[in-house]
Parts: structure tokens; C-alpha cells; sequence
């Protein structure tokens, strides 16, 4: 083969995937949500979803599959095969989990392709409002001066709620029992409720119990304020140097074609850029994302990296 006939082969090929990427999707999009549905992960897939749903001229399904701590449903995705199913990942069955199950049932640097950052957001640390404390402080003093009274309520082991607690914790020096739960709608309840006086989740997922008078807001987890949350002090305020900021995105499977990955990319870029979109996000207490794709796999890095270490120091282990 000549250099003209590599060079007419090369564009033609280029063409096809151009073409086969601009005809995508071919069917429906699936978007599972590793969450109950009413959670954050949920929310945030219909918000994006009814606007890329118009884009692609296909609907979004969004289909929550919780348990497992989030594996279930990032696992669906991570074996599909049929270049129209993603999953909305968040840490924990993603960054957090390769060190705290000796086995998972994927591999997340194998298996899966990051695709973009939908939102970031810090966890507000919640607590049931019957509890006799309103300041960072007064919880670690009551914590320490009530040595087994306190149980904590997370959105399922190896979350960031359940990993930020833990650290949080650690750093401020008291006890509390871990409560799992899958999701935030039922960790939610049981604070709100007084099974359990602690949990650590995104604004959205308590923002009923906290209108209703149930909840206290009291902290939140990044390093400063955050911009829709700004009467909030951050824990570092009291605990320093302590911050545990959460992010939601999309995957897909490692089989995913590079052309349908950028598409996704863009369009996802596109639509976080909607000023009515931002203006809903932004309500439900969260930053929207956005960038590359390599971004969204240096960020991933960074936290395996960071939290791993801390999970490894805490010894946490769910299996």
C-alpha cells in the first residue's frame, strides 16, 4: 500500500467514526443511578437528562439501582456492551472502593472510562435537631463527654458520607456507631427521625427534613465556605486542615468508543453551561462541573490516591 492509499484509508476511516459518533445514539440512553431514586446522584441525572434527552432527539432513562454501596449500578454500566448505558459515579464504589473490598466486581481504572464531572459539592454535616449542640464544637464536646450515645447515619458504606465521618471523627477525637443506609433519602429519615443524631450529605438530600425543622445544618465539609451554602462555617473552622469534597460524573464502560466519550464530553459541557440549569443545580446546594475527560481521570486519581491512604491509616474494611 502507497503512502496516497494509507492516507485515503486513514480519512476514510476518520469519516466513519466522525459519522458514527454524530449518529449517536441510535437508541435510548441509559443512565443508571448507583442510589435510590429522590437522592442527589438521582436528581442530578433527570436535571441533565431532560436537556440531553432534547439534544440527542433519544430519551434518558434514568434507573436507579442502589446497594452494594454503589457497586451495583456502576457495575451494570461497566459491563454493558451496548455503547448506549453510563452510570453517574460518585467516590465510593469508584475511587474509594478498590481499598476497602479485597474483591470488587470491576475494576475501576479497567473497566470504566471517566467521561465528565457533573457536580462537586461538599457534604453539610447534619444533625438531628432534638441534639443539644449547634457549633462543630458543641458536637465534639458532647461526643466526648457522652462516650456511646452518638450513631451516625451515612448514604452506604464506602461513601464519601461514611469516609468523611469517619475521618471527621478521627481528626476531632470522638466516637459515633456507623448506620448504613442505601441512599440519602433513608440516612436522611433516620436522622430527621432521631434513630440516628449525625450524618454527613449533600444539601439536597436533607433539604425537606431541614425545612421541616428536623435536621440542623451545622458545618460544611470544604476547605472554606461554599458559595450556596455561605452561613455555613466549614469544619476546618474547628477541625484544621480538615476538608472532604464530593463529586458526582459520568462513566461508561472501557469499551465506550473515544468518539461517543467526546460527544458525551461536549455535550454534558454543554448543557452545565445553561444558566437555567446552573440556577437549579446551584439551588440543590451543588457546583456544577464540567471539563475534560482527562480531568475528570486526574481528579479520580487524586482522590484514590488521597483517600486511599486514609482509608488504609483508619483501617477501614467492608468485607
Amino acid at each position: 500500500m502507497n503512502t496516497r492509499q494509507i492516507a485515503a484509508t486513514l480519512a476514510a476511516t476518520f469519516i466513519t467514526a466522525l459519522t458514527f459518533a454524530q449518529a449517536w445514539p441510535t437508541k435510548p440512553v441509559r443512565v443508571v443511578v448507583p442510589a435510590p431514586a429522590g437522592s442527589s446522584l438521582d436528581f442530578v441525572a433527570r436535571v441533565l437528562g431532560e436537556k440531553l434527552g432534547a439534544k440527542w432527539g433519544q430519551a434518558v432513562v434514568v434507573d436507579p439501582k442502589p446497594g452494594a454501596g454503589g457497586m451495583i449500578g456502576v457495575d451494570v454500566a461497566a459491563k454493558s456492551t451496548d455503547n448506549h448505558t453510563l452510570v453517574i459515579g460518585f467516590p465510593g464504589p469508584t475511587a474509594y472502593g478498590p481499598f476497602m473490598y479485597k474483591k470488587m466486581p470491576y475494576d475501576t481504572l479497567k473497566d470504566l472510562v471517566p467521561i465528565v464531572v457533573t457536580t462537586t459539592q461538599p457534604n453539610v454535616l447534619a444533625i438531628n435537631a432534638a441534639l443539644p449542640v449547634k457549633t462543630v464544637a458543641e458536637l465534639v464536646a458532647y461526643g466526648k463527654a457522652n462516650p456511646g450515645k452518638l450513631s451516625y447515619a451515612s448514604v452506604g458504606n464506602g461513601s464519601s458520607s461514611h469516609l468523611a465521618m469517619e475521618l471527621f471523627k478521627t481528626e476531632a477525637g470522638f466516637e459515633a456507631q456507623h448506620i448504613p443506609f442505601n441512599g440519602s433519602p433513608p440516612a436522611a429519615l433516620s436522622t430527621a427521625n432521631g434513630d440516628t443524631q449525625l450524618l454527613f450529605a449533600v444539601a439536597s438530600g436533607i433539604a425537606p427534613h431541614v425545612q421541616s425543622g428536623k435536621i440542623r445544618q451545622i458545618a460544611v465539609t470544604s476547605a472554606g465556605r461554599f458559595d450556596s451554602l455561605k452561613e455555613l462555617p466549614s469544619i476546618s473552622e474547628s477541625v484544621k486542615g480538615f476538608e472532604a469534597v464530593a463529586w458526582n460524573g459520568l462513566f461508561g464502560p472501557s469499551t465506550l468508543p473515544a468518539d461517543i466519550v467526546a460527544k458525551i464530553n461536549a455535550d454534558v459541557n454543554a448543557v452545565l453551561a445553561d444558566p437555567a440549569i446552573r440556577d437549579r443545580l446551584v439551588a440543590a446546594g451543588m457546583a456544577p462541573g464540567g471539563g475534560t475527560s482527562a480531568a475528570f481521570r486526574a481528579i479520580l486519581d487524586a482522590d484514590m490516591k488521597k483517600w486511599g491512604g486514609i482509608i488504609k491509616r483508619l483501617n477501614i474494611q467492608l468485607d
